[in-house]
């Protein structure tokens, strides 16, 4: 079964990663809703004439991806504070909304607006808009995927524009490096925090063979999947793919002499290892990444620590 969720959190070229490549995630359209002109233009959108919202419409699988799940990421991605737009991005359609397509989800919706409201986390009221589903066209071509297509733009965009910072600053709460020094073996602190490698073939996942899922030591996010992982031979855990591309980092490594693409995790500014362009992919791509960053939660383990969204992946 497939459901449709429209989410309006400024611009949409933004509001795609965070859902896309998700399990249950069928398909993420970047385009405009909640106006009056039909098939309206990008440029007829930002001129604030037409009501339109720029906005993300999700497919999704709700027995895989349920849609509160859906709405507790949306809003972990905007200032729901912010009537007048969205970060650097001001006007009518850069401000926020939910969508709603189906009485259960406006109820959803209003119980989720209501909890972070009474959470305390934002000393202003939320004024996220919570409305009934409307046309919703698509945008043009460009506008698709951009976070694929331009991703050195995109990800200047998003710290430039100050979304990245606010989110890192209201959402993802870090730990101090005291109290990870309490939490985390000498390796997996010097790893994580000092940028570290450990020895190849003498760590705990080079060789693992069993299913599963892979998150950061430190904040749990999702980060790789055994069904991706692959024995590159060289004594790491290596990766064609990432489970979440928005949740790592890249960034130009020159160290030790060499010159490397680092991967970090957003959540957790955790240094991982490293992505080359040797890999068996159709991307060539071959992630390299410490045991000490992971953790490994086996597939019969997933429902129980909360990753049931993820059991789908291992149902033949």
């Amino acid at each position: 079964m497939t459901e449709i969720a429209t989410f309006a959190g400024g611009c949409f070229w933004c509001m795609v990663s965070p859902f896309d490549e998700q399990p249950g995630i069928i398909e993420v359209t970047s385009g405009y809703t909640g106006g009056h002109k039909e098939n309206p233009t990008y440029e007829e959108v930002c001129s604030d004439t037409t009501g339109h919202y720029e906005a993300v419409q999700i497919a999704f699988d709700p027995d895989i991806f349920p849609y509160k799940k859906l709405l507790e990421i949306f809003l972990q991605q905007i200032d729901p504070t912010d009537e007048g737009g969205q970060f650097n991005d001001r006007g009518l359609s850069y401000r926020t909304a939910i969508f709603y397509h189906t009485e259960e989800q406006r109820e959803m919706a209003e119980n989720a607006k209501a909890e972070l409201a009474a959470s305390g986390r934002f000393q202003k009221p939320i004024v996220t808009k919570i409305l009934p589903a409307s046309p919703f066209y698509r945008a043009e071509e460009k506008h698709q995927d951009y976070y694929k297509k331009m991703p050195f733009h995109y990800n200047h965009y998003r710290e430039g524009s100050g979304r990245a910072k606010f989110i890192r600053e209201n959402w993802k709460k870090r730990k101090s490096d005291e109290d990870l020094k309490k939490e985390l073996t000498p390796i997996q602190f010097d790893v994580t925090r000092k940028n570290a490698t450990e020895p190849p073939f003498k760590n705990e996942y080079w060789n693992n063979t069993e299913e599963g899922i892979y998150v950061d030591i430190i904040s749990g996010e999702p980060l790789f999947s055994s069904l991706d992982q692959y024995d590159a031979g060289c004594g790491w855990p290596s990766f064609t793919k990432p489970l979440r591309r928005y949740e790592l980092e890249e960034r130009f490594d020159t160290s030790h002499g060499m010159r490397r693409i680092e991967v970090r995790s957003k959540t957790s500014d955790s240094h991982l290892g490293h992505v080359f362009d040797d890999g068996p992919g159709p991307d060539r791509a071959r992630y390299c990444i410490n045991s000490a960053a992971l953790r490994f939660v086996p597939k019969n383990k997933l429902q129980e620590e909360g990753y049931s969204q993820f059991l789908k992946l291992f149902t033949k």
